[in-house]
């Protein structure tokens, strides 16, 4: 397991682009930062209030599986307890959820991903398909996951996305 977790460290620290300044990262900030909650949440709200009747069904399915997501992820998070990555950049996630696996951000990306592959329409799963693994290696890149991580939360989102969408 020590050899695996050293591997991880190891290629995780090659995606970094956290203390390389220039235009790529200041692309997987803005990328790392667009798979937020609240930004979602806004965003869905905004959404709820000026979208007809579909909308609003593809927004109730989308934060029921945001919920769902940030409460499997916070009970394996506070099961395993792993530390970050060591780095400056991120400091409110390090400050607020200290513990890096599995990535929620990778698990709400691509749990979005997922749900507009079976929601619709093909713009919005064209977009969320395109951008939920730029966000993925985007919170390696910035140094607050490791790759492991960002694998693991991306394949719980998926997972997570194909039972909602087996209920509907």
């Amino acid at each position: 397991m020590r050899a695996l977790l050293e591997l991880d460290g190891r290629l995780s620290a090659q995606l970094s682009l956290a203390e390389r300044p220039g235009p790529l990262r200041n692309i997987a900030a803005v990328l790392a930062h667009s798979g937020d909650s609240w930004f979602w949440f806004i965003g869905l709200g905004l959404v709820w209030i000026f979208g007809d009747q579909l909308w609003r069904q593809r927004v109730q399915v989308f934060l029921v599986g945001i919920l769902i997501t940030a409460v499997l992820v916070l009970v394996i998070k506070f099961s395993i307890k792993r530390r970050r990555p060591e780095g400056e950049w991120g400091r409110i996630y390090r400050s607020t959820d200290p513990h890096s696996f599995p990535s929620g951000h990778a698990a709400r990306a691509m749990l979005l991903a997922m749900l507009a592959i079976g929601l619709g329409p093909a713009w919005l799963t064209w977009a969320l398909v395109v951008w939920s693994p730029l966000v993925v290696l985007a919170r390696v890149a910035m140094g607050v996951h490791y790759l492991s991580d960002v694998v693991a939360g991306g394949l719980l989102g998926i997972l997570i996305g194909v039972v909602i969408l087996g209920f509907i």
